[in-house]
């Protein structure tokens, strides 16, 4: 097959779920299809374009400028948001550059496939019967439950705002577009209840098992707890303010020592601030993930808000360490309360779920036990490749 795949960034450097997602499903891809890629410039991105060889057979980038979050652009766009029918997180990636790429590489190649990955680029094509949607979250779901979580009835107002038109842009792409994949059976479920796009696919999320399995050595301690995201996407703030605030000080009250390690790229500036206790540890972007695990006791996903799949959660049984999560962080994933995994969502539960793991090892241990087994048996990449691969075949026969 001949595949044009369209994403709003360069696949290095790779600090988000979806990126990791993306990356080892085209690595797959490529070796098997001819696969072009095309994406928006980022002049501060200099490894993306570097290392694209190693998915794509070659790659475009449009010029495109985004504003940054802490400036007066950003402010511009953020009222625009309000006034224009596109959700802020859509408007501000919009390229007319992208759309015209997109035309001139179909017109040449006549692709089989053209793949939109997240819905960020579906306001940059046209043509939407004939392509597919990568959807990675349900989106109106991720600001409906940043709704439920504002500070302020200003900031409620907002996201409100937000939502409904998520929602419809959501709704119009599922119904329009000529195949939806999502990375759920949950989501799936969604986007057939609440688009009524009854055909919408899914593929489960993968781990590379190999990569992250523990060396013989024992590792070099690094924190108790771990909390492993990107630590400026607004769901990981909002659960490490959460887990700062609220679980924390329940941990600490019967074991005063623990610590803990926020493992990820550009930290707010309100989880930098909590690096003044010393058992908190902030350690911004990161070059391998793998050590920090390894160097763990407990994995926590104290998520409230979200969308999608955790691959962080996969990532953490294959690295073979036993996960705390909130039911909505790990929604959509194979686990079980008590046997893979253990799952709380109020504070007082999530607190004590932490301290059983820290306190009893063997507890620990056969529960990391149990999900690096089951990671292992079904949740490598190419099988989760195979069946994307399928669902493109389809959807080009359509």
């Amino acid at each position: 097959m001949k595949i044009l795949w369209v994403k709003t960034d360069y696949l290095h450097p790779t600090d988000r779920g979806g990126q990791i997602r993306t990356l080892e499903m085209l690595k797959r891809l490529h070796a098997r299809h001819a696969v072009d890629y095309l994406t928006l410039a980022d002049p501060n991105n200099t490894e993306g374009p570097v290392r694209a060889h190693e998915y794509c057979r070659r790659h475009f980038a449009v010029p495109h400028q985004l504003a940054d979050k802490r400036s007066l652009a950003f402010a511009a766009d953020l009222w625009r948001g309000l006034v224009t029918e596109l959700p802020v997180s859509i408007g501000r990636w919009k390229s007319e550059a992208m759309r015209r790429k997109a035309r001139e590489l179909d017109a040449a190649e006549r692709y089989d496939a053209i793949v939109c990955d997240f819905l960020m680029p579906v306001a940059s094509l046209d043509d939407w019967p004939r392509l597919v949607l990568f959807q990675h979250n349900v989106e109106a779901l991720l600001w409906e439950r940043h709704v439920e979580r504002a500070a302020t009835p200003l900031h409620r107002w907002y996201l409100r705002n937000q939502a409904t038109k998520m929602a419809a842009l959501e709704q119009r792409a599922s119904r329009e577009f000529g195949r939806v994949i999502c990375v759920s059976e949950q989501d799936a479920a969604l986007t057939r209840d609440r688009y009524g796009r009854q055909d919408a696919a899914w593929v489960p999320t993968g781990v590379d098992t190999d990569y992250f399995t523990a060396p013989a050595a024992p590792p070099k301690p690094v924190a108790e707890l771990i909390f492993l995201g990107s630590m400026d996407w607004m769901p990981n703030v909002e659960g490490a303010a959460w887990m700062a605030a609220d679980i924390l000080p329940l941990i600490w009250a019967k074991r005063p020592e623990t610590t803990i390690a926020l493992v990820g790229r550009r930290p707010d500036p309100k989880l930098q601030a909590l690096a003044q206790d010393q058992r908190i540890k902030v350690s911004g972007t990161v070059d391998d993930v793998r050590p920090w695990l390894w160097g763990s006791a407990v994995s926590i996903v104290p998520l409230r808000i979200g969308g999608g799949t955790r691959l962080k959660i996969y990532e953490a049984m294959a690295a073979g360490v036993a996960t705390v999560s909130t039911t909505i962080g790990a929604e959509g994933l194979d686990v079980r309360h008590e046997d893979n995994i253990l799952l709380a969502d109020s504070a007082e539960a999530f607190a004590n779920a932490c301290l059983r793991l820290l306190d009893q090892p063997a507890e620990r241990e056969r529960i990391a036990a149990t999900a690096l087994a089951e990671v292992r048996a079904k949740h490598g990449w190419e099988a989760v490749t195979r069946r994307f691969e399928e669902l493109l075949v389809i959807a080009g026969r359509r």
